[in-house]
């Protein structure tokens, strides 16, 4: 079991507090690992030596940088193997989507190190005569990057990849669930001589001390959080004392929408893996299901038999789990309140609403429920686990006008072969992204954000890069001596 360090100004060095926090592998319950508790003092050591690092960072050539970040993402495919395990023992992936992450981690800093030669300014025409207007995208400065549990790897990648490769530095503050990831790739930056002290830093601890003490620093000019609305609301409260720039991915709720024309094979597949992947621990997951009242009774048999399929295990020593625990014994008890409320209020289990056999770990079987109602809880509130509640509709109308009552607004989706069907449905949902007939999973070269208690900015692509910069507009007078 290792006990672990912070990271601050190219050094590894201890925190001023003295508690620990341990880090347990949620299939087994064991302590892993043990993180500092860091403090306000830590968050000022660690900002201080970023804000230093940003001077001569933002000053070195974009495709030196650009260089970095490519050779980071390298670095990570030269560990393949260790992150994925540690990965999985952190927070309980199966081997296939922990590699994924992992892999995608990789694609991505190989992706934004691409950035490094696409960032551009503008030159506009002057109203005066003698006079130029140069549009300048310069690096908004030092970053606090706030990392969330379930994607340790990728979300660190988008984090730190898109603040290196514009020119800001950054102090990473990983989950205090899932920090191992965060510490194994702190390794590589400390062995790279090519990243000067100061541009990435890390502190470990509490969200409630770190993250609010990060988003509240005067030096700290953006924060990058992915998390809870809850989470979202104190950043915001906390950044808000020196205007700071907030960019969040929060909370989803999901609706799939199922026509009387849909590929009903294509819609159960990819309604499974968008609620299963990760455990159903993931923003984008499908976290409710509307079906035409003629088909739902042959999607909902479909579901069922695929879900009573899927292998329920520890997936670091079963490479064929399908589902692995959830993170923590908080998260499975809030899931398994969640159904037993949707039941008593009259939801019908169609399979799972149990916990797994295992003696050990917060495993929680794939569970379907039917007789669902609009109003219910369990369609209202995210559930963040392996469950997904079906209701039924009579128009498409009323199938969009039920999607969009939610307050939030990130992933939704449709499956139907009528082209005239999809296009009506992404004329009028109101979330960042609808998939069509697919899973639900974003593209590295999109743009991952959401809409209402979602979020505010966003990740991925080149509008992704451009939450990173700040814009100069100079006005250039010159003489001309023919005049």
């Amino acid at each position: 079991m290792q006990t672990h360090q912070l990271y601050i100004n190219g050094q590894y060095t201890e925190s001023n507090g003295q508690e620990m926090i341990d880090i347990l592998n949620p299939a087994t319950e064991e302590v892993i690992s043990k993180i500092p508790k860091g403090t306000q003092e830590d968050v000022n050591r660690a900002v201080e030596a970023a804000a230093q690092a940003q001077k001569g960072w933002e000053l070195t050539p974009n495709i030196e940088r650009g260089k970095i970040v490519r050779k980071l993402g390298d670095e990570i495919e030269n560990r393949r193997d260790t992150f994925i395990e540690l990965l999985q023992e952190e927070q309980g992936k199966d081997y296939e989507l922990a590699s994924g992450e992992v892999d995608l981690a990789i694609d991505y800093f190989r992706y934004m190190s691409e950035w490094a030669r696409r960032i551009e300014g503008e030159i506009l025409p002057s109203d005066r005569p003698n006079e130029n207007i140069y549009v300048y995208k310069k690096p908004i400065g030092v970053v606090a990057g706030i990392v969330p549990w379930n994607f340790p790897v990728f979300i660190l990648a988008r984090k730190v990849a898109t603040a290196l490769v514009t020119g800001c530095t950054i102090v990473l503050k990983p989950s205090q669930q899932t920090p191992n990831t965060a510490m194994e790739f702190t390794k590589i930056v400390d062995a790279m001589e090519e990243i000067p002290k100061g541009v990435y830093n890390l502190v470990t601890g509490t969200g409630s001390e770190i993250g609010n003490a990060l988003a509240s620093h005067k030096e700290v000019q953006m924060v990058t959080m992915t998390g809870s609305v809850p989470a979202g609301t104190k950043v915001m409260e906390a950044a808000a004392q020196n205007i700071t720039k907030v960019n969040l991915e929060l909370g989803g709720k999901a609706p799939a929408i199922v026509t009387a024309n849909a590929d009903l094979d294509v819609a159960a597949e990819n309604i499974k893996i968008s609620r299963l992947a990760n455990n159903g621990q993931a923003c984008t997951n499908a976290e409710r299901v509307y079906v035409h009242e003629s088909v739902a009774e042959q999607l909902i048999e479909k579901l069922k038999h695929s879900f009573e399929e899927m292998t329920v295990d520890n997936p670091l020593s079963n490479k064929q789990a399908d589902v692995g625990p959830l993170v923590s014994m908080d998260r499975l008890e809030e899931v398994e309140k969640m159904v037993n409320h949707a039941v008593e209020q009259g939801a019908e289990v169609a399979a799972g609403a149990e916990r797994g056999d295992l003696e050990k770990g917060f495993f929680y079987k794939p569970t379907i429920l039917t007789n669902v109602t609009h109003d219910m809880e369990i369609m209202q509130e995210e559930i963040f686990g392996p469950v997904i509640p079906i209701t039924t509709f009579q128009t498409l109308d009323e199938a969009i006008e039920k999607g969009n009552d939610t307050e939030y607004g990130l992933s939704s989706s449709v499956y139907t072969e009528d082209t005239n069907e999809a296009m009506r449905v992404i004329n009028e949902i109101k979330f960042g992204e609808t998939y069509v007939n697919r899973e639900n999973f974003e593209a590295v070269q999109g743009y991952h954000a959401g809409m209402r208690k979602s979020g505010l900015g966003g990740t991925d692509g080149k509008h992704g890069v451009e939450d990173f910069l700040v814009t100069q507009v100079v006005y250039m007078q010159y003489k001309n001596d023919k005049q």
